[in-house]
């Protein structure tokens, strides 16, 4: 089984604008679409490259988007597709927010520091997390380099160590392998701390060698597979982790099994 832990999509409404608007930030940073942000292409490239379920990870640049989002999610899942909670990190409406995510059956947030303008690890932010961490949510966060963002950029694997420090136990998952851009950082200060980290966007850019390197400190258990599609090409970055010189039990964790446990999939 195969599930990457880190796609995007769009309602096929929005998705034409979006594409458009998000590609010139893309092709900036070198970055080569595979598809156009509908659930129809990414299912198609799925089945081309053999990914089994894909989580989509929409992304709130608004309070109003919220609610949208969480119904949204729930209309396109199904045997290919889990959404995680697209929130805005507002203080007014926060709470309501995860409540209804989890009325909703929702078991993850997806929060982005580059696009919802907040510092990760900054004070106001912490009882936000907090209280989705007592729900025994997991929240996936944006790591490291983005587009659309200037140095110093607003997370980096530091500002993640003190949230692992912060929330002892806490289900914390850094998309880009911890930092993108940021590897070395991600091996000093999160190398083998309870720390989930997906690999997405992605060999391409931290390599071989320092996923190898990464992995031995780490373990395979804290580790998703994750491509960012369209952003990265997701059967190149599979067929690149399946040739990797580490054990099958490794991969299996990697590729679903430690998914499995955060979507709570049997």
């Amino acid at each position: 089984m195969v599930i990457d832990f880190h796609t995007h999509i769009f309602p096929d409404k929005l998705a034409p604008r979006a594409y458009e608007v998000l590609s010139i930030n893309a092709k900036a940073a070198g970055y080569k679409p595979i598809h156009k942000l509908t659930k129809a292409e990414l299912i198609a490239k799925m089945d081309e490259s053999g990914v089994d379920l894909s989580v989509v990870c929409p992304v709130a640049t608004k309070p109003t988007q919220s609610e949208k989002n969480l119904e949204w999610g729930v209309s396109i899942n199904d045997d290919r597709i889990v959404t995680i909670a697209g929130l805005f990190p507002d203080k007014e409406s926060w709470r309501k927010n995860v409540d209804s995510a989890l009325s909703m059956g929702y078991k993850g947030i997806k929060l982005h520091p580059e696009y919802q303008n907040f510092i990760l690890d900054s004070d106001e932010m912490l009882p936000l997390y907090d209280y989705a961490f007592s729900k025994d949510m997991f929240i996936l966060f944006h790591a490291g380099f983005d587009p659309i963002g200037k140095e110093p950029f607003k997370s980096n694997p530091q500002m993640f160590l003190h949230l692992v420090e912060e929330f002892k136990g806490a289900k914390i998952v850094a998309a880009h392998f911890g930092g993108h851009a940021q590897w070395d950082d991600v091996e000093t200060y999160l190398a083998g701390k309870d720390i989930y980290l997906d690999t997405s966007m992605g060999f391409e850019y931290f390599g071989k060698e320092k996923f190898l390197s990464i992995l031995a400190k780490h373990g395979a258990r804290k580790i998703l597979f994750g491509s960012d599609s369209p952003w990265s090409n997701t059967a190149g970055e599979l067929a690149t982790l399946k040739g990797l010189p580490i054990s099958d039990a490794d991969k299996d964790m990697i590729l679903y099994k430690n998914a499995c446990k955060l979507l709570e999939i049997q």
